[in-house]
């Protein structure tokens, strides 16, 4: 059995400073769009239309270079040097340009021996490199994890660990330290256990992280939908790991992919607002339709993306059509996101109780993409083309309560809790009896299905799982911890990987013990 002993709640960014980046990054990079063909001028042109579009006003600050922006070898002393041909006024000239134009330069890295187009790698050089890159006038660094191979008598998953726990020590003792994004996840995304285990650290060390693969890029074989969506199910695995000072980061947005319809760049962009994820753009932005910019630069989500809360986004419900996400807002709020993940148009309906809000109360609502305003006082009616979404933010009477309510899942089957007859996982298919409203104060809560709000998930010692009437047993209370796990005050940790669903030893090594709640639900500390 695997130890249980992992870093506590509260999670801090990397110098233990949520106002290092209050709020997750809106910006460039380059890779997606142009991979290695980048150059200064690339990004001095870039500059110049994002100040003249209006990105730069809308919050669009950063510009990040990504990968091949280095010579192929490190100079005498060992410090990184820039390509002079790509960038002759070279990278500090750049540095003082982004920030004379109102941008900060961010800059990339790799944490092993070699980045992931073969250019000089950080590993035994990143005390030099961080010093070098400040010295620059960069404050972002993207450090990737290509190259990297476990040192004797260590896991690879632990051998990250130290990597960048090196570099989070690094800047701790940096004034000002450096953004830190981190892709160490995306390198153990087909392990459930092994990236579940790396998610749990990395909000320690850093600001932001890459948790899946690669977003499609554009010259990429392959469907650019497919792609996002891949990132997308993987962003809602991680919800719990966001909070203000470190956002999960589910790649690039990729506005002028050429496989991409209207409405699903529009949906890429409103779902990763909507999670409260960063806002990075890889594309050839002097040459995006004004159609493009209009969105990119929608006040109304960006404002939910920078909300300062910074709850993301969690599943309502999901069927073979339609995926329903809610999540609160700093003012008290209430968003609403509807994506049609079919194929065909089609409409829902949406109750105020899949929302977590009170049938009782009158609730005024604002359409995100056309401004359009309305009450709602029992559901809400969606209509949607194929691939397409909706947002709302509703807002509630003062005297009207939020409940965190949504599906319970487990991360690696993806199956959802059901208050069947008999409590297991199946496929999830939007019922009420795999909606859960999560009631009480703190880190304990009971579980309420919506098809029966008067019963609650009670585990009993043996470790079986039943609906009881809600009268406060010991049995019925949870709690969800940082690690995924969902624990009952009897009976352990919830567990999927058998047959039928069950309580028992709580392991961190087990997939079938990870789980996602609703947004809102506070994390307990100190699993054993």
């Amino acid at each position: 059995m695997a130890s249980l002993m992992l870093p506590l709640l509260p999670v801090y960014a990397s110098v233990e400073d949520v106002g290092l980046l209050p709020t997750p990054p809106m910006g460039f990079n380059n890779w997606a769009r142009f991979e290695c063909d980048l150059n200064e001028t690339l990004f001095t042109k870039t500059a110049e239309s994002m100040v003249s579009r209006g990105l730069l006003a809308a919050g669009y600050n950063r510009l990040n270079l990504d990968d091949c922006w280095m010579q192929t070898s490190r100079s005498d002393n060992g410090s990184l040097q820039w390509n002079t041909t790509l960038f002759p006024h070279g990278i500090p000239w750049l540095a003082n340009y982004a920030h004379q134009h109102g941008f900060h330069l961010g800059i990339y890295e790799d944490a092993g021996n070699a980045t992931c187009g073969g250019y000089p790698g950080s590993y035994r050089h990143e005390e030099q490199d961080a010093e070098t890159f400040a010295s620059w006038g960069i404050d972002y660094l993207k450090l990737d994890g290509c190259n990297v191979f476990a040192e004797e008598g260590r896991l690879l998953r632990d051998e990250y660990r130290v990597r960048y726990h090196q570099w989070h020590e690094i800047f701790s003792r940096m004034s000002p330290p450096l953004i830190f994004s981190e892709s160490a996840p995306a390198y153990f995304s087909t392990d459930a256990t092994d990236w579940a285990r790396v998610m749990d650290w990395i909000p320690f060390y850093g600001e932001l992280a890459r948790h899946s693969d690669d977003v499609l890029v554009y010259s990429g074989a392959g469907s650019a939908w497919d792609s996002i969506m891949v990132n997308y199910d993987y962003q809602v695995q991680v919800a719990r790991y966001q909070q203000p000072g470190y956002y999960n980061d589910p790649d690039f947005l990729i506005p002028d992919h050429p496989g991409l319809t209207d409405d699903e760049k529009k949906s890429h962009f409103a779902l990763w607002a909507s999670f409260g994820a960063p806002l990075i753009i890889s594309a050839y932005i002097p040459d995006l339709p004004d159609t493009v910019i209009d969105f990119l630069t929608n006040k109304d989500l960006i404002t939910v993306d920078q909300d300062p809360l910074a709850q993301q986004a969690t599943l309502v419900s999901r069927d073979d059509r339609f995926d329903v996400l809610t999540r609160s807002l700093s003012n008290g709020d209430r968003l609403l996101t509807v994506l049609n993940r079919g194929n065909n148009t089609a409409n829902t309906s949406i109750s105020l109780a899949r929302l977590g809000l009170d049938s009782k109360c009158q609730y005024s609502a604002r359409d995100l993409w056309t401004g359009t305003k309305s009450t709602i006082t029992d559901s809400v009616q969606v209509n949607l083309d194929s691939h397409a979404t909706s947002v709302l933010r509703i807002t509630p009477p003062r005297h009207c309560k939020t409940t965190p309510t949504g599906t319970v899942f487990n991360t690696a089957s993806g199956k959802c809790l059901t208050a069947s007859h008999n409590v297991g996982f199946e496929v999830c298919n939007a019922a009420d009896d795999q909606v859960w409203k999560v009631s009480g104060l703190g880190s304990k809560f009971t579980l309420h299905p919506l098809s029966d709000s008067s019963k609650c998930l009670s585990a009993s010692k043996k470790g079986s799982l039943s609906l009881v009437p809600c009268e406060g047993g010991p049995g019925t209370i949870w709690s969800h911890y940082l690690t995924g796990h969902l624990k009952n005050t009897v009976g352990g940790c919830l567990d999927a990987s058998g047959q039928s669903a069950s309580t028992g030893a709580c392991d961190l090594d087990i997939a079938g013990q990870i789980f996602g709640l609703p947004s809102g639900v506070k994390l307990a500390t100190g699993l054993r």
